[in-house]
């Protein structure tokens, strides 16, 4: 089963918690036994599973890629203005994959999907769930 979100993003770096609409779309599956791969289209966002219990975590790990790729320095710039963007996206990665436990997400307390916006603001991102059932 698959199913597409769309986020509103409002910052140039910002994560975005998607958690609860990948649990909303895992349980209208009804799948007790699975995977649930969550996948961002575009080539300067990413996926992350991290804490969302404080904010404090969410905002270290932006200003950690801030300060690890730095605005303006790269090559791409010249064409887009967002060469930083892109890096931090392949940093990331698109895509996480969670294993459905019992029917549910099997994420612990204090982990959350998150969509990291690396380009924004932008009107429409695009995630992707796909839902596999691993006992058929």
């Amino acid at each position: 089963m698959q199913k597409t979100i769309i986020i509103t993003t409002h910052s140039h770096d910002q994560l975005v918690d998607i958690t609860r609409q990948v649990e909303a779309f895992v349980a209208q599956c009804k799948i007790q036994t699975g995977l649930a791969n969550v996948y961002v289209q575009g080539a300067t966002a990413g996926i992350m599973i991290q804490e969302n219990w404080d904010e404090s975590v969410q905002t270290d790990v932006l200003n950690w890629l801030r300060k690890m790729i730095p605005h303006g320095v790269w090559q791409h710039d010249a064409q887009d203005n967002n060469g930083d963007s892109h890096l931090k996206a392949g940093f990331t990665g698109p895509s996480e994959t969670i294993p459905i436990v019992e029917g549910r997400l099997g994420l612990s307390t204090w982990q959350n999907i998150f969509l990291c916006e690396f380009d924004g603001p932008r009107s429409e991102r695009r995630v992707v769930i796909t839902v596999y059932d691993t006992e058929k």
